[in-house]
């Protein structure tokens, strides 16, 4: 997009002049990553039906950006402002799930979590290089700016994140609301239609394993890319399926060729790639055995019931009070020279203990995420809020990218 060149969208001094639903409430919902889009996008489902609002997008950036975004955001057929205009401009709601840039946006803001939990797995930021002091998403330098609380809502899990906040930054407390965890709850309002995600994926009434990868070099897939051709051709096809979910800024960093081609032969063996765009979440309710790392993907799957086993961790242990460190405890880590059945089995055998001690770190709100979050929008919009019940939007079905394109 041309940065000089401005949308003729509803929005600026002659907007009435092009308009046809005039007087709408305008939302702003900020899209740095793939990641962040595909949360908000969940979030924006509970008043995007709404004749009296108007929901927009745009890319943050300063002197670069992710690639992908902009590309999802044009997916999903939303309106896409160019960052200069969005900036220019004053919202009735401003909506974003990562603290990139929102100093800059003007309107009130709505900030949520886009992983599992507001305290990452890994102790340290990745930016942070030799960083000795622990970081969290609800840091007073990610909550403020010149003194002033950027939030008017904060969207939290837990309570437990509560005295995180009250630590870390606590003139932000005030505008902190438990709301759960959104991407959970839909997850777990969608467990009904495993079936039909199996279908989709193709398994049949054969065992799905997912392998479930975040981004950077102590990932999954950063530490032991060739697990994937080795659980391919060790698994027997007859009896199981694989899958792999990687982090969308695994695709956004290094490109959707190079990634696919990186995984060219496990394809042409059976392995089903799941895109970034959509899909992940149905992957992991289709799954029966997760084999992961210290992710929000896998989080979520250890959270929903399904067996994990660990395939790789963040240098030192993950962060106390982190999803990652609970599943840690109450995953075994993968064993190269034990046979992959007898790991499933521990796995299984271990799984209702993981999900008991995961979901109340993930979410002290369960199933309530939607009505919380939709009645602060619109306390925020000043609107009054419809009378019908606020759902999740269920998980998109998964379509498995085809074999590498000539």
């Amino acid at each position: 997009m041309a940065h000089d060149v401005w949308v003729r969208g509803p929005i600026g001094l002659d907007a009435a002049s092009r308009v046809t639903r005039p007087g709408c409430r305008t939302v702003l919902a900020m899209v740095p990553t793939v990641t962040i889009g595909t949360r908000l996008v969940e979030l924006i489902s509970l008043l995007e039906q709404d004749l009296r609002v108007q929901v927009m997008f745009t890319v943050p950036h300063s002197v670069d950006r992710w690639a992908g975004a902009e590309e999802y955001v044009r997916g999903k057929h939303g309106l896409l402002l160019p960052w200069e205009q969005a900036v220019a401009h004053r919202f009735d709601l401003v909506l974003a799930a990562s603290d990139q840039q929102i100093d800059q946006v003007r309107g009130p803001l709505l900030l949520i979590g886009h992983g599992v939990g507001r305290i990452p797995g890994r102790r340290f930021s990745r930016q942070a290089g030799g960083a000795t002091v622990e970081t969290t998403a609800i840091d007073r330098q990610s909550l403020t700016f010149r003194g002033r609380v950027l939030p008017s809502v904060l969207g939290l899990g837990t309570d437990a994140e509560v005295e995180v906040l009250r630590d870390r930054c606590p003139e932000a407390v005030p505008a902190a609301v438990v709301a759960g965890d959104i991407c959970l709850d839909g997850m777990r309002a969608a467990s009904g239609l495993r079936e039909q995600y199996r279908r989709a994926l193709g398994v049949g009434s054969r065992r799905l394993v997912v392998l479930s990868s975040t981004w950077f070099t102590d990932s999954a897939f950063g530490r032991v890319p060739t697990m994937y051709e080795a659980i391919v051709a060790a698994l027997p096809r007859d009896r199981y399926a694989v899958a792999a979910v990687l982090h969308p800024n695994i695709w956004a960093v290094h490109g959707r060729r190079q990634v696919t081609a990186w995984l060219g032969r496990c394809q042409e063996a059976g392995l089903r790639v799941i895109p970034p765009e959509q899909g992940w979440q149905a992957t992991m309710i289709a799954a029966d055995w997760v084999i992961g790392d210290h992710g929000s993907t896998t989080g979520y799957a250890a959270a929903m019931g399904r067996p994990v086993t660990l395939a790789s961790l963040p240098d030192g242990r993950p962060q106390t009070g982190s999803v990652a460190d609970v599943v840690r405890a109450h995953a075994k880590p993968l064993d190269p020279d034990q046979p992959l059945e007898r790991q499933e089995e521990a796995a299984i055998a271990a799984a209702p203990r993981l999900a008991a001690a995961v979901l109340p770190v993930v979410s002290t709100r369960l199933d309530c995420s939607a009505g919380i979050l939709r009645s602060a929008m619109y306390r925020l919009l000043e609107l009054s809020e419809p009378n019908t019940l606020a759902y999740p939007p269920s998980p998109a079905v998964p379509l498995p990218l085809p074999g590498r394109d000539a």
